[in-house]
């Protein structure tokens, strides 16, 4: 059969070198379609009914007959009529191979650009050959006219609209749309070439410029959406040099715009407007959306802008939106993926988090553990998002705890913010018991921020520190003591902070910590405000860490506010007293004396314990030690 097709061809090739056309006029509107011949009697009956159709019938007994040697030489000349009823009849014969059917959809395609005043002579056949191969078909129609002709074009609304083909013909149509910057599928005649993912944006394009649109629009709306919002987002980014050279094509043959991205765009907007949403397109307009979004450096902004517009104009479309991005998430397609991300955190809110969770929360999972700091901060972004909206979503998130440790190592105040604040959501909604291996990490991380300049974090990671030690299980406690000593003088510091919320924060967390460690003196002390007497008991109790405790204190000297500045010195004068006849007195007196050193701007606290440290690290030194002096 293959063979027979293949010669069928042929003379094809060869009646378009030597055939001429039929005028218009002499072509029937309808012809009328034409049925398989039984044997000779009922051919000659309908050769004399229909001359016309006994010519076609002649001619494939003749094709017949030479194809199997391959002889055509003795083929006469056929109009274009003439060659349209012949490929009819050989495909009600019987479907071709499937390695012939790119050279039909060619040939249909080159049959219409002749014929354009009977452009349905040969609907039937194409929707059989799609049906049969859809992927073929589309394939090949992109490849033949990827600008989308007019004959192009009268394919595919014969191909969309007919529901024997439409759904077959459409997913395939999607796919390409949704591949940028291409699309890459053999057809079954082994072509590979690729197809550019803007040739099919051409073909949607056109459709939604037709009166009557096709499903494919009404019912693949939220895919549509998003495949042209990516795809503008993908050519601003970057344009391939073959995408460049093939949009200057279309713009010769059409008059497109100035660029693929805004073209995009364009076809983006008439596919709102088609589905009614022109309020959300100058919603958009009036925000300058549109523009930022053709701008590298805006698009997560203008991105922003057009899914907030959006979710106040139609939730149910903001759901299927967000739908579309967790599946696309979840087959894991690289080069989607961070858009989709980025895209999904807009939208996060129109999902069912109930149902569609567990999903979620393995995407967000592999995203906190990417190298990519960008795709973590999505990821933080998500769980910010989704903190508030359910407690019960607390519970699906606990398992990301330690991902969440991590995080609050990261050298960026933003996401660091975050990952507090998601933490917080977690303790309050969950309070499921910390198990004493994450307890460990999470205090080790959370110390440090203590110190940070930038205010939430630093009052978000003592509110932290305090909740954390209400969910430790009691049997692990032990095991975190060291950690929960070393928040003491840090938080004794900056009970006297001059922003109040730190200074609270910090007294109710000192408090927490005294209850822990079984300290009700010190715990009372903190409650009734005698801060003082606090750090007197507390290095009176803790005499052989008095060195340790000094240390801690050292580095508030550096501190721009002068009550912090102001306590560490007053702190190190009482530590220092309490550290006579310890081995490393000495040693940590030079550190003392040369922090004090460094100070700017010294208080007459500052130089009080100067002298002071100064006097005693002279007292230390023997006249036969190695240490002649003490460098000021």
């Amino acid at each position: 059969m293959a063979g027979r097709f293949l010669n069928f061809f042929k003379v094809f090739s060869r009646i378009k070198r030597r055939g001429s056309k039929v005028h218009p006029a002499q072509q029937p509107e309808e012809p009328e379609p034409l049925q398989p011949m039984q044997d000779g009697a009922a051919m000659d009956r309908t050769q004399e009914q229909d001359p016309t159709r006994g010519r076609v019938c002649r001619t494939a007994q003749e094709v017949t007959s030479n194809m199997g040697t391959g002889s055509i030489e003795n083929c006469e000349d056929y109009t274009t009529n003439t060659s349209a009823a012949l490929l009819d009849m050989l495909v009600e014969e019987g479907l071709p191979s499937p390695k012939q059917v790119p050279a039909m959809v060619r040939f249909i395609h080159q049959w219409l650009m002749a014929n354009e005043s009977d452009g349905h002579r040969l609907d039937r056949t194409l929707l059989d050959i799609t049906k049969a191969q859809p992927t073929d078909v589309v394939m090949t129609l992109l490849r033949v006219a990827p600008s989308c002709d007019r004959a192009a074009m009268a394919m595919w609304k014969t191909i969309l609209c007919s529901p024997r083909t439409a759904k077959l013909a459409r997913l395939r149509l999607l796919n390409v749309l949704g591949s940028w910057p291409e699309h890459s599928t053999c057809t079954s005649d082994g072509d590979t070439t690729r197809v550019l993912s803007l040739a099919a944006t051409v073909v949607m394009w056109k459709i939604l410029q037709e009166p009557c649109i096709p499903q494919i629009v009404t019912l693949y709306c939220t895919r549509l959406f998003v495949h042209l919002l990516f795809q503008a987002y993908f050519s601003t980014l970057d344009t391939p040099e073959e995408v460049d050279k093939f949009w200057k094509e279309c713009q010769q043959q059409h008059g497109f715009g100035a660029s693929p991205n805004r073209f995009a765009l364009e076809t983006l907007k008439s596919l709102l407007c088609r589905m009614q949403y022109e309020g959300v397109v100058m919603a958009i307009e009036r925000k300058c959306g549109w523009d930022t979004l053709l701008c590298a450096d805006t698009q997560n902004y203008a991105v922003g802008v057009l899914v907030r517009v959006m979710r106040s104009s139609s939730i149910p479309l903001s759901s299927g939106i967000a739908l579309y991005l967790l599946r696309l998430l979840s087959m894991e397609m690289p080069c989607w993926d961070f858009a989709a991300l980025a895209f999904l955190v807009e939208v996060l809110e129109c999902l069912d988090v109930t149902k569609y969770g567990a999903s979620l929360i393995e995407i967000i999972s592999k995203n906190l553990q990417s190298e990519c700091r960008e795709r973590r901060r999505l990821a933080l972004r998500c769980l910010m998002v989704l903190g508030p909206m359910n407690p019960s979503t607390a519970k699906k998130i606990w398992n990301l705890t330690e991902n969440l440790v991590d995080a609050l190592q990261e050298n960026d105040s933003f996401m660091v913010r975050m990952t507090i604040v998601v933490l917080r959501y977690l303790f309050l909604y969950n309070g499921a018991p910390i198990r004493s291996s994450i307890a460990l990490r999470l205090a080790e991380a959370l110390l440090p921020l203590f110190d940070s300049d930038d205010i939430q974090v630093q009052l978000g990671s003592i509110t932290v520190f305090e909740e954390m030690i209400d969910l430790l299980m009691k049997e692990e406690r032990k095991a975190l003591k060291t950690h929960i000593c070393q928040s003491l003088v840090p938080l004794f510091i900056y009970c006297h902070d001059e922003n109040l919320d730190v200074a609270e924060a910090s007294r109710e967390a000192l408090i927490r910590v005294a209850e822990f460690l079984k300290r009700r003196n010190l715990m009372q002390l903190v409650k009734t405000a005698q801060l003082w007497k606090f750090a007197q008991c507390l290095l009176a109790e803790d005499r052989s860490r008095a060195a340790e405790h000094l240390r801690q204190a050292l580095r508030y000297l550096r501190s721009p506010q002068e009550p912090l500045r102001e306590a560490a010195v007053r702190f190190m004068g009482m530590a220092g007293a309490l550290m006579r006849g310890q081995k490393d007195e000495l040693q940590v007196l030079r550190e003392a004396l040369q922090a004090l050193s460094e100070e700017s701007s010294p208080s007459h606290a500052s130089t009080v314990a100067q002298l002071a440290f100064n006097q005693r690290a002279a007292e230390l030194r023997s006249p036969d030690g190695p240490d002649k002096a003490v460098s000021l």
